[in-house]
């Protein structure tokens, strides 16, 4: 087929920058650059690129993205779709929505489920890619369904929740990353009066004073949520240069029972047997520790490094973009870390965002 046979792009780019679309502000430019705002753009753009062979690059919000110094040799496709459709508790978001409205304007209605998610950076559509959560909730507790453009069956396909296969920051679609692209997202969300889903998260519940387990009115769990994200640097700020990151850069490690026997040992060899690092439950025989508390007690405390990429100075899971930093800058800090945690502690740190042109080895 012809390009003619697809559509017209909405707008196109050729050697386009790729660091302003993201929220780490690095990258080299793609060779092409194509912006749709509907799902039929979306997938004529993936269907060209597949029909040509050439090299297909999705980009949402940008924040969970590293792209190497040297850009995409393909077509970088930017979702800017729209729309947000709420009838009674069931919500559906394009794509392209931002996502931290979209949780605004849902808790402005009342509803409970993702009011916790507040303020994290991105696209809808990239929610259940990673299964986004935070402060105790995850997007797989509220997604009902994700339709998606199948690239392996060439058409538009709808998943149940069951079959995104959700797990801890994981889901089909990242088992799966060249397969599917996210059209919408359908949730189905709580009318509790006004009130929040019952607090999972401890330190939501102390900064609130109540107990895990209450409820408390969306609005405030919401504000509460910005306000602690705010004092890690998680909130989008671009006069702050601990923003200019991806977050959380590291997932939290999950252990079997033998791993984490060992890490405790260790952990106590090296810090004293009356050290507990952080444990929590996830699932049957598996145990989850805290990536930021690994590389605290590794030596990699706020603000570590001189160069132009560092951890931010408010939270030790972020690695940070300085103002001049390149992507290579920020996988020599991130290389320095994960040894050094695994040093210490025998542990391997994986990184969360996903790495285009580039690895993390």
């Amino acid at each position: 087929m012809q390009q003619s046979d697809y559509f017209v792009p909405v707008h196109e780019l050729r050697n386009a920058p790729l660091a302003p679309l993201t929220t780490f502000r690095l990258g080299g430019p793609a060779a092409r650059l194509v912006t749709a705002v509907t799902d039929d753009e979306v997938t004529a753009v993936v269907r060209e690129a597949d029909a040509a062979g050439t090299p297909l690059l999705v980009i949402g919000g940008g924040s969970n993205l590293v792209i190497g110094d040297q850009g995409f040799e393909g077509t970088a496709l930017r979702i800017a779709t729209r729309g947000f459709t709420l009838d009674g508790t069931t919500l559906e978001l394009a794509a392209g929505e931002v996502w931290s409205d979209a949780v605004a304007r849902t808790v402005a209605a009342g509803l409970a489920g993702i009011e916790c998610l507040a303020g994290i950076p991105g696209s809808a559509g990239a929610t259940p890619i990673q299964n986004v959560g935070a402060y105790g909730q995850e997007v797989s507790s509220t997604i009902t369904e994700v339709v998606a453009y199948d690239r392996a069956a060439r058409g538009t396909v709808t998943l149940t929740n069951a079959e995104c296969a959700f797990s801890y920051r994981h889901s089909r679609f990242k088992e799966h990353p060249e397969r599917y692209v996210v059209l919408r997202v359908r949730f189905a969300l709580e009318d509790a009066g006004g009130l929040s889903a019952p607090l999972k998260y401890a330190e939501t519940a102390r900064a609130l004073g109540v107990e895990p387990g209450d409820r408390v009115p969306a609005a405030v769990a919401r504000d509460t949520v910005l306000k602690l994200r705010a004092g890690k640097g998680m909130v989008l700020d671009p006069e702050d240069h601990d923003t200019w990151s991806a977050g959380s850069f590291f997932t939290n490690p999950v252990l079997t029972e033998r791993e984490h026997a060992e890490f405790v040992s260790r952990v106590r060899a090296r810090l004293g047997a009356e050290v507990s690092p952080p444990a929590f439950p996830a699932g049957e025989g598996l145990t989850k520790t805290s990536a930021a508390w690994l590389i605290d007690k590794a030596g990699f405390t706020k603000g570590y490094g001189t160069g132009p990429a560092r951890i931010s100075g408010k939270h030790t899971l972020a690695l940070t973009n300085r103002g001049a930093a390149t992507t290579e800058d920020l996988l020599t800090l991130a290389r320095e870390v994960v040894a050094g945690v695994h040093e210490v502690f025998g542990i391997t740190l994986v990184n969360e965002p996903v790495t285009v042109g580039v690895s993390l080895w």
